[in-house]
């Protein structure tokens, strides 16, 4: 099929995650035509590829796509196959138009966008990414010297304690997720835990509710990054609930700097020590894989080039990007509020308007 003969829509959303919902969401009440286009089998799989005890930090009251309530106890904290369950049920009764499967190989700018898939070509006014921030896990060059007896694992890809021998395990990373992953492994194993950069930490709760209930209140979770106070505008992880040395003390984790390098069956630290392991597990992050898009989209380094989502290709956006416009943008009960801006990008674009990066947009009323 030729980019003439290929199926026309306003706007092709990639990804049916959270934000690729919530665009969908806001693309339907502007009238406009749409695809969201998902590579894996069914919407909200990655949330299926986390660990198997992975608990929001965020409670359930704040956890919905604008129109559907997250169903169970508001002061909840939902379970990773419990937000798959609840996106899978939104594309449902919203009837969005999501194609399972699909794969976004290629998108070129003729005008048009024209959008290369392994189940053909799509033609579209149109491109909103919604690929979100884990895409390639991040795992230091250094790891391969690890000898083939020493069990590796990315956080993506563990699931439970079982999958680790027996024996002395190392978890580099104390991001939320690094945290979490030790607390768990901690009650079958002997762990060890890698911290590398100062994090900052919230309290779970302050005077009886949960933290975001007062971030929400004061505006912090809308309001933009630019406009936020240094301390809370910070680069990295913000640890919710605890605390690298509180989750060490209680979970009973020997605690080690920064981890430089690995050989054998050892891993040393840059204070010049070193550990013998069984295994490591790398909280390490992600990195982001947009090789695919037209070259300006990105930066040098591969990062989107973009002021909230919007992109110096015309009619190019990005939604659910770590801190894309304030500290909650990525969250799932907050990627509402991109996503209706960005959708009113789309509705300016397909009118032969213009989009305007940054203007603020109102929040939904959902």
């Amino acid at each position: 099929m030729t980019a003439g003969e290929a199926p026309a829509v306003d706007v092709v959303v990639v990804g049916a995650g959270q934000a690729g919902l919530a665009v969908g969401h806001h693309l339907q009440r502007q009238g406009l035509s749409f695809v969201i286009l998902e590579s894996g089998d069914c919407v909200g799989g990655s949330w299926l590829r986390r660990w198997d005890s992975l608990t929001l930090f965020t409670p359930t009251r704040f956890s919905s796509l604008p129109g559907r309530p997250f169903p169970g106890d508001p002061d909840g904290y939902p379970r990773s196959a419990e937000v798959a369950a609840y996106l899978q049920d939104y594309a449902s009764a919203n009837a969005l138009p999501v194609r399972l499967s699909t794969s976004v190989e290629k998108v070129e700018k003729r005008g048009r966008f024209v959008l290369h898939t392994n189940h053909g070509v799509v033609d579209a006014a149109v491109v909103v990414v919604t690929t979100g921030a884990f895409q390639l896990p991040r795992v230091p060059a250094f790891s391969a010297g690890l000898a083939p007896s020493v069990r590796q694992l990315h956080t993506s890809d563990y699931r439970n304690t079982q999958q680790l021998p027996s024996g002395r395990v190392l978890v580099v990373g104390t991001g939320n997720s690094g945290l979490q992953v030790a607390a768990e492994l901690a009650a079958t194993h002997e762990v060890h835990l890698s911290a590398g950069s100062k994090q900052m930490a919230l309290p779970r709760r302050v005077l009886g509710k949960d933290i975001f209930w007062w971030l929400d209140r004061l505006g912090f979770t809308r309001a933009s990054l630019e406009k936020m106070p240094k301390w809370l505008a910070g680069d990295g992880d913000v640890l919710v609930g605890q605390t690298v040395k509180g989750t060490a003390r209680r979970a009973g984790l020997t605690l080690h700097p920064r981890t430089t390098g690995a050989a054998a069956d050892r891993v040393a630290f840059e204070d010049g020590t070193d550990l013998q392991v069984d295994a490591v597990v790398w909280a390490t992050g992600y990195r982001s894989d947009y090789s695919w898009l037209p070259v300006a989209a990105t930066d040098d380094e591969g990062r989107p080039e973009h002021r909230r989502g919007v992109t110096p290709v015309e009619g190019l956006f990005f939604v659910g990007l770590e801190n894309q416009y304030s500290s909650a943008s990525s969250l799932l009960g907050w990627v509402q509020h991109d996503a209706g801006f960005i959708a009113d990008q789309a509705r300016t674009v397909v009118d032969g308007g213009v989009s305007a990066p940054g203007q603020p947009s109102a929040p939904s009323a959902d």
